[in-house]
């Protein structure tokens, strides 16, 4: 068994990089939350929000439970938990991106959100795509339009990501369903306190915010939460008596397209 120092290792030298492109990505967080998971890492991570996988990826827990409300997002890294390989056509080419679209949204309109056609439909639209945005119509369909790159790489081949991903599981439901054991080091990064109601159904509203903040308060384990440092974000944390630590977050892509700049906070509770 890989010992987690081994892991830790492994994760500096960067050698599984997050698979997908992923606006509000938290790779960049990465140093900062190192420090204090180096003296947690015989836990399991648990991630309610887990989204790009950029930070399961960069601290490399031996056990973990990562959760993502995007049923695509979580069919996608089950895949690659069993060592994906992408055999269907991937071009950066805007009329197959298109015709790929459209045999996405049928597999789900056929229910066929299961599949290893799903999961490479879902990798292809992901890096082709605008910005690497996740975005569903009412109807419940793709519609991220074709993206505009120099160039694009794909991957074929996800076989490495299979022993890694090995001792992890990933589950699709709402964060507040997630069973949290008592010892369980928690990093959660909800939306950003802004109105946010396309990457699933229902959106993420402000009591959405105080439930995440409330559940986790309770958690006897050490957590650590991210969100944009908004004054009522600020105020809530604080409220709670979590510790705040205020972050300059670089430019960056928002679930809008954005890319403004934004101050964001990390909440801390039992943790040095």
């Amino acid at each position: 068994m890989t010992q987690p120092a081994d892991r830790l290792a492994r994760a500096h030298d960067d050698a599984l990089l997050p698979p997908l492109k992923w606006a509000g990505g938290k790779r960049w967080q990465l140093p900062h939350l190192r420090k204090y998971w180096e003296h947690e890492n015989h836990r399991r991570l648990v991630e309610p929000f887990c989204g790009g996988l950029a930070v399961a990826l960069g601290l490399m827990p031996e056990r973990a439970l990562l959760n993502d409300v995007n049923p695509h997002v979580v069919n996608f890294y089950r895949w690659l938990k069993r060592g994906l390989n992408i055999d269907i056509d991937m071009r950066y080419n805007q009329a197959l991106f298109y015709k790929h679209r459209q045999r996405f949204n049928v597999r789900l309109q056929a229910g066929q959100v299961n599949t290893k056609e799903a999961a490479s439909l879902f990798y292809y639209l992901n890096r082709t795509g605008y910005n690497g945005l996740c975005r569903f119509n009412s109807s419940g369909e793709f519609n991220v339009p074709f993206g505009k790159y120099a160039t694009v790489n794909y991957r074929r081949d996800f076989t490495d990501y299979k022993t890694v991903l090995a001792n992890w599981k990933f589950s699709n439901m709402r964060f507040d369903r997630v069973k949290l054991q008592p010892d369980d080091f928690v990093y959660a990064d909800p939306p950003y306190d802004v109105e946010f109601t396309h990457y699933s159904k229902g959106g993420f509203s402000w009591n959405d915010q105080l439930r995440t903040a409330e559940w986790l308060a309770q958690h006897a384990g050490p957590v650590i939460l991210s969100n944009q440092a908004t004054p009522r974000i600020l105020k809530l944390y604080r409220d709670l008596d979590f510790k705040l630590i205020k972050l300059s977050a670089p430019r960056r892509i928002s679930c809008t397209g954005d890319r403004t700049a934004a101050e964001e906070v990390l909440a801390l509770r039992n943790l040095d």
